[in-house]
């Protein structure tokens, strides 16, 4: 293969994962009109129409799509096996691309990038807040934060932060006027806040459990919110009981102005994990980020 040839292949790949001419010539450091040709050249060299261009947006024809998953990996091995040259320099270096949800990349993963940071100029970090699950794979991500639980088998999982735990509270108002639920099935005659989830936008069905009984409990009330304080300013001021992540109540549990229920009913479930695929070959830098990152207890 000639240098030229392989240069084509990584801006035919670089448009199909960015779904844009402008978008791709951007992230290449090139004008719109060179990719464009640089493309054009590659589809005539292999006798074959790699994607289909529309006002809106560029699409990988079967050939391109079958094309870019080809090409995916392979540039994925050469571009860590350059990464872990860096194991050769004095300073470990690189840039680090995760992906979190809000919470976890707040309460756990900024803190300890930049410890990691301050300690290594050479390594740089960026961190995609997404409420969604991305696939870091194909979105070209280093590693993700999930719950343990949600964590997708082919991955390899390192904790990096304590057991949660699912907590149902209500204001000590609301609970004098209409009472203590006992079990799961009293929730039917209460109030319940909702949360819609961000993935999918359905609303969260409340997990509770006891010795090896689970129940989803799909709780009914007059609020509904996607933001999980907002759940919490409408607990406290007693629309009714919410079911959140006992971390974010604490300090309104502290203060008596939420109360726990059905605690025997709320158990404890794994924490977050940093997760990466098994056939990454770790550079120096991420070696280091895994190690600062992990929990201790």
């Amino acid at each position: 293969m000639k240098r030229d040839e392989l240069g084509d292949l990584i801006a035919f790949l670089a448009v199909c994962e960015e779904r844009s001419f402008t978008r791709a010539a951007a992230r290449l450091g090139t004008s719109q009109s060179a990719l464009s040709h640089t493309v054009k050249r590659l589809e005539e060299r292999m006798a074959l129409r790699l994607l289909t261009r529309t006002t809106r947006n560029v699409v990988p024809t079967e050939a391109g799509e079958k094309l870019a998953q080809t090409l995916r990996p392979a540039l994925d091995d050469i571009e860590a096996r350059l990464d872990s040259l860096n194991a050769l320099r004095a300073r470990p270096a690189g840039t680090i691309r995760i992906t979190a949800s809000r919470d976890a990349a707040r309460e756990i993963l900024f803190p300890k990038t930049r410890e990691l940071m301050l300690e290594y100029p050479d390594i740089n970090v960026e961190i995609s807040v997404d409420q969604r699950f991305a696939d870091i794979v194909s979105e070209r991500f280093d590693a993700g934060v999930r719950l343990g639980e949600s964590v997708e088998r082919d991955m390899i999982a390192v904790r990096i932060g304590p057991d949660l735990r699912m907590l149902v509270v209500g204001a000590p108002d609301y609970l004098d006027r209409h009472g203590r639920p006992e079990r799961p099935d009293d929730l039917t005659g209460h109030n319940c806040i909702n949360l819609r989830l961000p993935t999918l936008g359905g609303l969260y069905a409340w997990e509770l459990g006891k010795e090896d009984r689970e129940v989803n409990v799909r709780v009914s009330g007059q609020f509904i919110s996607n933001d999980p304080d907002m759940d919490i300013d409408a607990a406290l001021g007693g629309l009714g009981l919410c079911c959140l992540p006992d971390r974010h109540l604490q300090p309104w549990i502290d203060q008596g102005k939420l109360v726990p229920v059905l605690e025997d009913w709320c158990p404890v479930f794994p924490g977050y994990h940093l997760y990466y695929p098994s056939r990454l070959q770790a550079s120096p830098a991420f070696s280091l980020l895994v190690n600062k990152l992990r929990w201790r207890g």
